[in-house]
């Protein structure tokens, strides 16, 4: 059996109400379909029509967690200016 290494990507999502929530997967568009049905994290519960702003790749988790820690020290500008230079397909629940 062949070791499969999984893909880590950051993600932004823009919440209905237009705060802003950043997480990490192995696996965005489960994780997405969580946070639509109200089964993702507790923050976005409630909180939609959610839109994915953000997608970045990551080599690994570790690396994952860290990029999630330096964007959620970001101020929502900042976190505005990443999302202007760095879009993502436009997703919406």
């Amino acid at each position: 059996m062949e070791y499969m290494e999984k893909n880590w990507v950051v993600y932004i999502l823009e919440c209905g109400d237009g705060s802003l929530y950043t997480g990490i997967t192995d696996d965005f568009e489960r994780r997405f379909k969580m946070h639509c049905t109200g089964k993702g994290a507790k923050y976005t519960r409630g909180r939609g029509p959610l839109t994915v702003r953000f997608l970045e790749d990551c080599e690994d988790h570790s690396a994952a967690l860290k990029r999630e820690a330096a964007i959620k020290r970001l101020s929502r500008k900042e976190k505005l200016e990443l999302i202007t230079e760095h879009p993502a397909c436009v997703w919406q629940q």
